[in-house]
């Protein structure tokens, strides 16, 4: 059996808790979605921030919602523009990673750490999973197959969720997807 998942490009972006986001944007602010996204009621959020860092500032950076703890998510090219050290760790594990500022419409917010480069991973139902003979942690290869530069990336983590009628789907930040030669939302393969 062919395992295939649709591949995304998860560009830049911040999750941000409630208290950082009214520090942010005002007591009174709340996130507004502006595009939903693939799946668990994740959306992009309408306004904006700016990242700082000893090197270098990015500005016009999505918010993702809803609310969860804040975390910044980059590719390795992001943390060097920045200056700062972004370690390759699953979403939500931030403990100890990189340090940025974060700089809103009426405040910022000094994350101590938060700053991550996040691991290449597929999300998969619990019966695709079941059926395909993976479970939560396991490590596949995929190989995106692109006109000139089919890509064969090693170390993908599955994560399992329940199910929710999405095709298994795998994350990937800007610099992999550009090494792949891919050009928006693309389907490809589990390596065996």
């Amino acid at each position: 059996m062919e395992k295939k998942v649709v591949v995304e490009i998860s560009a830049r972006h911040v999750h941000l808790s409630q208290e950082d986001y009214k520090k942010l944007f005002g007591a009174d602010a709340e996130m507004v979605a502006v595009k939903n996204l693939t799946g668990g009621g994740a959306f992009v959020d309408a306004k904006r921030v700016t990242l700082v860092g000893p090197k270098g500032e990015m500005s016009k950076v999505a918010i993702l919602g809803p609310y969860r703890p804040t975390q910044i998510e980059l590719a390795k090219t992001d943390a060097r523009k920045l200056g700062i050290d972004a370690p390759v760790r699953l979403s939500g594990d931030i403990a100890g990673s990189g340090a940025v500022k974060i700089i809103g419409e009426v405040g910022e917010v000094d994350a101590a750490e938060g700053a991550i480069v996040a691991k290449r991973h597929v999300h998969i139902g619990e019966s695709d999973a079941a059926a395909w003979g993976v479970k939560k942690n396991d490590v596949v290869m995929v190989k995106i197959t692109t006109d000139d530069r089919t890509t064969i990336y090693d170390d993908v983590i599955i994560r399992t969720n329940p199910d929710d009628g999405l095709p298994p789907l795998m994350h990937i930040d800007t610099d992999e997807g550009n090494a792949a030669g891919m050009n928006g939302t693309m389907e490809a393969v589990i390596y065996e």
